[in-house]
């Protein structure tokens, strides 16, 4: 009787990890406001990183993924920015003043989400996942993950690595991506 009970626990178990998330199966808002699924990018390579206006990274961070939009996207590849207050309250405008802001100055073309929170008990369900994933939790701005085409969690860096340094491992990706495509024609 434990024995089948054991080997039944042993199959649920499976059966949840089969069904488990990944990062395109959430729902986010975007920074007008609209109810967007994260599942219009599966498919693509990701980079989803928590951004703010008024931080000491913004300047070259924003000027970086606006270039690797450029480089790989948009079908292969998009920057996820959702924008946070927690670290310094470094982003303090409404969705629409940052919007403005990055568009204005950086010619921001990557997708924009609404501000939320990335951390602690009202973070964001997608980044409860992003950290889940790996392990690391973002403890400042600009914080960088790289999401695969099925919405696996790949990598994660901090603020102090630029995504210029990240760039190699896009590229990587997306050429898989490229081929796989290739393959399939």
């Amino acid at each position: 009787m434990l024995l089948r009970l054991f080997a039944l626990l042993l199959l649920l178990s499976s059966l949840l990890e089969a069904k488990q998330k990944d990062f395109y199966t959430f729902k986010v808002v975007n920074i007008r406001g609209r109810l967007i699924s994260l599942e219009k990018y599966r498919g693509s390579v990701s980079l989803v990183v928590n951004v703010a206006s008024e931080c000491g990274f913004t300047d070259g961070h924003y000027k970086e993924l606006q270039q690797l939009q450029k480089a790989f996207g948009p079908y292969h590849f998009n920057v996820l920015a959702f924008p946070c207050n927690q670290f310094g309250q470094q982003e303090p405008g409404s969705d629409k003043e940052i919007e403005s802001f990055v568009r204005t100055v950086y010619g921001v073309s990557f997708p924009m989400f609404s501000k939320i929170a990335v951390t602690g008990a009202a973070a964001n369900n997608a980044y409860k996942f992003l950290i889940e994933s790996l392990g690391k939790e973002p403890n400042w701005n600009f914080w960088k993950y790289l999401v695969d085409t099925n919405g696996k969690v790949v990598n994660a860096w901090g603020p102090d690595v630029s995504p210029t340094e990240v760039k190699p491992h896009i590229s990587e990706l997306v050429r898989q991506v490229i081929l796989k495509k290739k393959d399939e024609l």
